[in-house]
């Protein structure tokens, strides 16, 4: 082969070398690794070993647009920390590509372009950034999309949440009323819901009047209220239903002589669950039967605060679980906001499909007296676990974590948008190429 022929082939072979699909490919690869190293979605909050008894699902439409939901998912499980760092991480990532899109530029010989039009484009990009990013966030929080759901595996076992909210709470969402609870609720696999209005019991009453006659139907709305108790918030169970008079007129705190009183039957005190964010220190916990005070402690709070502490206080809740004998609950504290649940709250009770809505509500309380600590299993989403020194590195533990969480059809789905994209972007390219000589 004559040396021209050679040197003509050359260029040609580097002009379509950097045409392959790298962000395709790296992403494949990146999913490929994650399948090997590939964990539940779902694990026991305590033990964070993977459950048998039940599994994360997801319905069609959710997995029509998986990489978009898998996303928002993962990003309403971050904590406050993590959303900054998040934010620093890509800002510093868009930094480097400017930087090294400039230079390449430069290396091609474009003419430098003046200082304050410099500035001008680069902010024009940071403010672009911005826009998408916040955007995907409103996404996320505000509109309506399909939800992870909690499969049962075991007729017996029934999924709950002690924490809502309805638009009745001051710090609820606007028309976020008690169907849509349900509906939320019903959604991400939950049996039952506990709306824990604070002052206020109109969100219950609102949501009662719709419960079915067998809570097997549908999801079912339990009455709870959420109030101050010797300094910290707590969820009252089955305020207003078995028990009335134990607040302040306001319903604002709780009334410690009416709940002395109340609790002197064993057997029958009120259910207190205490919520997060709060102070361990100021705990007041039941001690046996026949006395008032906290019977069961939240491990995970929805809540961005109350995640972030329930998350990195994880073992200090096990353990004032274990020496107080506190049942353990999962409360998602949704004021409308967003759709991916952070964990439920599992009992076995014989029978419960069967149950008006008063006698199931009888039957988990009388179950969190009798068993504490032992009558409940709490499942979690598996999330980002970065705090404190490794919350720099947020962005990759985010991404691995979506990558080795995902099930075999949310990875087709991954799969089957990232080569759709890629071969988009490539026919256009060619569309625009000239024509060759």
């Amino acid at each position: 082969m004559s040396k021209s022929r050679t040197d003509s082939a050359a260029p040609r072979a580097r002009r379509r070398f950097p045409r392959l699909p790298w962000t395709a490919v790296a992403i494949t690869v990146l999913l490929a690794i994650g399948a090997i190293f590939s964990v539940p979605p779902v694990r026991d909050a305590v033990t964070l070993q993977p459950v048998a008894e039940v599994e994360l699902t997801f319905s069609p439409s959710y997995l029509l647009l998986a990489p978009l939901w898998d996303v928002l998912d993962a990003l309403t499980l971050l904590t406050v920390p993590q959303h900054i760092a998040l934010l620093l991480s890509l800002l510093i990532v868009l930094a480097i590509v400017r930087v090294i899109a400039n230079r390449r530029r430069r290396n091609a010989g474009a003419p430098p372009r003046p200082l304050g039009r410099a500035i001008l484009g680069e902010a024009a990009v940071v403010a672009g950034f911005l826009v998408v990013f916040f955007g995907i966030y409103g996404i996320g929080v505000l509109i309506p999309r399909p939800m992870a759901e909690l499969l049962r595996k075991e007729q017996m076992i029934i999924a709950v949440d002690v924490h809502a909210h309805t638009r009745h709470s001051h710090d609820g969402r606007s028309g976020w009323t008690a169907e849509d609870v349900r509906q939320w609720y019903q959604a991400a696999g939950f049996d039952a819901v506990y709306i824990a209005d604070h002052r206020t019991f109109d969100g219950v009453i609102e949501g009662q009047g719709n419960n079915p006659i067998q809570v097997g139907q549908r999801t079912t709305i339990l009455p709870a209220l959420e109030l101050v108790y010797n300094g910290e918030h707590v969820n009252i169970l089955s305020a207003g239903r078995k028990y009335a008079g134990l607040t302040t007129p306001d319903l604002r705190d709780m009334d410690t002589t009416a709940l002395t009183l109340a609790s002197a039957i064993p057997n029958a005190e009120p259910v207190l669950v205490q919520t997060f964010p709060g102070d361990f220190h100021e705990i007041t916990p039941a001690h046996g039967p026949g006395t008032p005070g906290v019977r069961a402690i939240e491990l995970i709070d929805g809540a961005p605060r109350g995640l972030r502490q329930t998350r990195s206080n994880r073992e200090r809740i096990v353990h004032l679980a274990d020496s107080l004998n506190l049942a353990l609950v999962s409360g998602s504290n949704n004021h409308g906001w967003g759709r991916t649940a952070p964990g439920w709250t599992l009992f076995r009770i014989v029978g419960w499909q069967l149950m008006t809505p008063a006698d199931l509500a009888d039957n988990i309380e009388a179950a969190i007296r009798r068993g504490g600590r032992n009558s409940t299993r709490v499942i979690e989403r598996v999330g980002t676990e970065t705090e404190g020194a490794t919350l720099g590195i947020t962005l990759p533990a985010l991404v691995w974590r979506i990558a080795t969480t995902l099930t075999t059809p949310q990875r087709i789905s991954w799969l089957a948008w990232t080569w759709a994209i890629a071969l988009l972007a490539l026919v256009l390219r060619r569309r625009r190429a000239p024509a060759a000589a």
